[in-house]
């Protein structure tokens, strides 16, 4: 069965959209919502109350990229703390430190750049990847196990999430020494209002959607535990995520438990949205060997 979309908004994006909505507690301190969720929290909704918070002390700019450090694991019990620093105001770009703050502890730290539109004197990129399916013709990804995994896991992955993600390149099988690679398709559940600030948090947050899958299977097949460690986004255009955004991945290198990904995201249409760069750790579980 090919996956069908809906324009009805889903009640996890209806609950993502609600926790986009901090509290603001001082000029530059924001308070958020971690929302409700079983083990640790999702490094990626951090990134996108992050980004809200950082767009709230920032005038007529646009945000260009972001380099962030997850510290450690978020929880859903405790109410999360975003601190601003205001590290530049310049004529053409400026700059922004948050820290995620839950239980006195830092958990989260991104320095976003924000600028004004420009011309610029050579434009190019590659092109879109040309074996991939149109989301119309894919059905959901499969992470990695996903045969081994419980009922109540596979319907965590493709239900109780505010996004969808297909697979764009099915029957693609990696080959001994080949680079492992993943291409998708994101889009998320339902429309979203008229607000770049919203866009730009809801492509933060899809960006860390299962990147470090694009290595782990590798590296580490079966039972293994992974962790973002820090990650990166460069936007080349404007954000807008209200309709299907290809995500292609590959991890060229890894040592000492720690992968690296590059990922770029494309509009429908071949435009290169964003660039992603993630570096993670996977580990086999402690006591059994790895492989």
């Amino acid at each position: 069965m090919v996956m069908t979309t809906t324009t009805q908004m889903s009640p996890e994006l209806e609950q993502l959209l609600e926790q986009l909505q901090l509290e603001q507690l001082d000029q530059d301190m924001f308070l958020g919502d971690p929302g409700k969720g079983e083990g640790r929290l999702f490094g990626g909704m951090v990134l996108a109350q992050s980004v809200v918070a950082a767009y709230w002390t920032v005038e007529d700019r646009t945000i260009h990229s972001f380099h962030a450090y997850f510290l450690r694991p978020g929880s859903h019990e405790t109410p999360i703390r975003f601190l601003v620093q205001r590290i530049r105001d310049g004529r053409t770009f400026t700059t922004r430190d948050v820290i995620a703050y839950q239980s006195g502890e830092a958990i989260f730290q991104v320095s976003l750049s924000f600028t004004m539109p420009e011309e610029g004197v050579d434009d190019h990129q590659e092109p879109m990847p040309g074996h991939i399916s149109p989301p119309e013709d894919c059905r959901p990804w499969q992470f990695p196990g996903m045969d081994r995994a419980t009922e109540k896991e596979r319907e965590r992955w493709h239900r109780k999430r505010p996004i969808t993600v297909l697979d764009a390149a099915p029957g693609y099988n990696l080959r001994d020494g080949e680079t492992p690679e993943r291409h998708v398709w994101l889009r998320m559940r339902g429309p979203l209002p008229e607000d770049e600030v919203v866009h730009a948090a809801m492509i933060a947050y899809a960006s860390d959607t299962g990147l470090l899958s694009t290595a782990r299977g590798v590296i580490a097949p079966g039972r293994r535990t992974s962790a973002s460690l820090d990650h990166s986004v460069w936007f080349h255009h404007p954000p807008r995520f209200d309709d299907w955004l290809l995500y292609t991945s590959r991890s060229p290198v890894s040592h000492a438990a720690r992968a690296l990904i590059y990922g770029e995201l494309f509009r429908r249409d071949g435009i290169r949205a964003a660039s992603v760069v993630q570096e993670g750790l996977i580990r086999a579980p402690k006591g059994k060997p790895q492989g």
